[in-house]
């Protein structure tokens, strides 16, 4: 049971994300107008040449013309910015794509913005709270639940402990293992 790394930026009229965010510009590179970019998405394949990709807050559109690896990130090119001080224009800025273009993921995995909000429920139905954050960490992800008087409990994205998601019906059945679930996370 995993969620997909793409978080939402902005929201949509029926309350969905707008955009989903893949990537940010880092700094320009080169000469001819491209900028190193780092990966915040399972699919990079999503940042391919010809593709529409949104910028900044603003979701300004520019399709990408060129895209290659470098280090741990991308050289990405777009049409009508040729020279480094136009690509240094979109330093930090971050980018995304519509929701409207969901890459389809393998049954049992989800977006991390659909997980979002969902009420956690345990074996027998007990409420535990909404699932209100996803911590990434090295091994699996973990899942904050926040309970009605605010307490907050961590729960790690395995298959032993998550059960069963229903996007229809909004939930998330878990089985808390004793030992593996820790309660009131420091802030």
């Amino acid at each position: 049971m995993s969620g997909a790394k793409e978080r939402p930026a902005g929201l949509a009229t029926a309350g969905g994300p707008a955009f989903l965010v893949v990537g940010k510009v880092r700094r320009p590179h080169g000469v001819h107008g491209e900028v190193v970019a780092e990966i915040l998405t399972d699919f990079p394949q999503r940042l391919r040449p010809k593709r529409a990709i949104f910028l900044g807050e603003e979701h300004v559109q520019l399709i990408i013309a060129s895209q290659r690896p470098h280090n741990e990130g991308l050289l990405l090119g777009f049409e009508g910015i040729t020279t480094p001080e136009k690509a240094g224009l979109y330093r930090n800025q971050i980018l995304s794509i519509a929701a409207s273009e969901p890459y389809e993921l393998p049954e049992g995995e989800f977006y991390f913005h659909e997980l979002l909000d969902l009420e956690v429920v345990d074996e027998v139905g007990n409420s535990l709270g909404s699932l209100t954050e996803i911590l990434e960490t090295g091994a699996n992800d973990v899942y904050v639940v926040t309970g009605s008087a605010g307490r907050e409990l961590l729960l790690p994205a395995i298959p032993e402990v998550i059960l069963e998601v229903d996007l229809v019906a909004k939930t998330m059945k878990v089985h808390l293992l004793p030992g593996l679930v820790n309660e009131n996370r420091e802030r």
